[in-house]
C-alpha cells in the first residue's frame, strides 16, 4: 500500500525565480523556498501529488474542467513564457496518476482525463525551488480557482480525502507527498489591484484569517468562511486557496510543524510533517 508522508504549501509567483536571480539566495523568497525544500528532501518520497490552478494556459475557456488529473509519463514547460524560469521536462508518475483517476471516477468524482499536456508557472515556479534537478516525479491535479464559479470548498476538500484513499490503496510500497500551489488573496489584472499596479494582494485581513485557521488546525472554519464569493472578494485568482483546501483534505486537522507568511503578498509556505 502507498503512504502519505508530508505535505506543503508554497506560493507560485511569477516574478519570483527572476527576483531570486537578482537578489540572491540570502533574500527572503529563497530562504522560505528553501526551508521548504530542505524538508522535502528530507522525507525523500516516490512522488509528489499536486494541487494546482491553471492560469488558463494548459486548458482554456471552451474546456476548462474543474477537477482534472493529468495521467502521462512527463510534461514540460512554462508554457506562458515566464521571465527567469527555464524551460523543464517534468517527469510524471503515471502510474500513480492512472490510479488516483480511476479510483476518483469510482469514488464518485467526475474528473477529467489530461494526457497530452504542458505547464504554466504555477507548477514550474514551485518545482524550480523544490526540485530544480526535476528527478521527483509528480502528480498534477488540476483545481479550477480561475474561473467562476469555483468549486465548492468541502467538494474540494473531499477530493483531498479521495486523493489520500487513492494512495494508501495502492498496490505497491510507495510513499507520496502533497503539495498545494497557490495564494490566498492575489488580483491579476483586474479592478482589485491596488491602484497603478497588474497585480497586487487586495485581501490582507482574509489572508491573514486564512492563516490562522491553517495555523490552529480550524479546518471546519475554513470550509464554512472559504465560499466562492469570499475569495473573489479577495481577488481574481484567490480561487487558489482551494489547492491549500485539498491539501488539508489529504492532512486533516494536523497543524503546520511550519508555517511562515509573506503577508503582504497574501501567501505563505507551509510543511506539515510528522515523521
Amino acid at each position: 500500500m502507498g503512504e502519505i508522508v508530508a505535505g506543503f504549501g508554497v506560493p507560485h509567483t511569477p516574478m519570483f525565480p527572476a527576483l531570486v536571480a537578482r537578489e540572491g539566495p540570502q533574500c527572503e523568497t529563497a530562504q522560505l523556498y528553501r526551508t521548504v525544500a530542505e524538508h522535502l528532501g528530507a522525507i525523500k518520497p516516490d512522488a509528489l501529488i499536486v494541487f494546482d490552478s491553471d492560469h488558463l494556459n494548459t486548458f482554456f475557456l471552451n474546456n476548462y474542467p474543474n477537477l482534472s488529473v493529468g495521467v502521462t509519463d512527463q510534461t514540460s514547460g512554462p508554457n506562458d513564457g515566464t521571465p527567469g524560469l527555464p524551460h523543464y521536462v517534468v517527469p510524471v508518475a503515471e502510474d500513480i496518476a492512472a490510479r488516483l483517476y480511476g479510483f476518483g471516477l469510482e469514488s464518485g468524482f467526475d474528473l477529467a482525463l489530461a494526457q497530452e499536456f504542458d505547464v504554466d508557472h504555477s507548477i514550474l515556479v514551485p518545482l524550480h525551488f523544490l526540485t530544480p534537478h526535476m528527478t521527483l516525479p509528480i502528480v498534477p491535479v488540476f483545481i479550477n480557482g480561475v474561473v467562476h464559479p469555483l468549486p465548492a470548498a468541502r467538494r474540494c476538500f473531499a477530493l483531498g480525502q479521495m486523493v489520500r484513499t487513492a494512495v494508501e490503496a495502492l498496490p505497491a510500497s510507495r510513499t507520496v507527498a502533497v503539495l498545494a500551489s497557490g495564494s490566498f488573496s492575489l488580483d491579476v489584472g483586474g479592478h482589485l489591484s491596488p491602484r497603478g499596479e497588474f497585480a497586487g494582494t487586495p485581501d490582507v485581513g482574509w489572508a491573514e484569517t486564512v492563516l490562522a485557521h491553517l495555523r490552529h488546525g480550524r479546518i471546519n472554519d475554513l470550509l464554512n468562511e472559504a465560499t466562492s464569493e469570499r475569495m473573489a472578494r479577495a481577488g481574481n485568482v484567490a480561487g487558489e486557496l482551494l489547492n491549500w483546501i485539498a491539501l488539508m483534505g489529504v492532512l486533516g486537522d494536523r497543524r503546520p510543524s511550519f508555517l511562515e507568511p509573506q503577508i503582504r503578498m497574501g501567501h505563505a509556505y507551509g510543511v506539515w510533517r510528522w515523521d
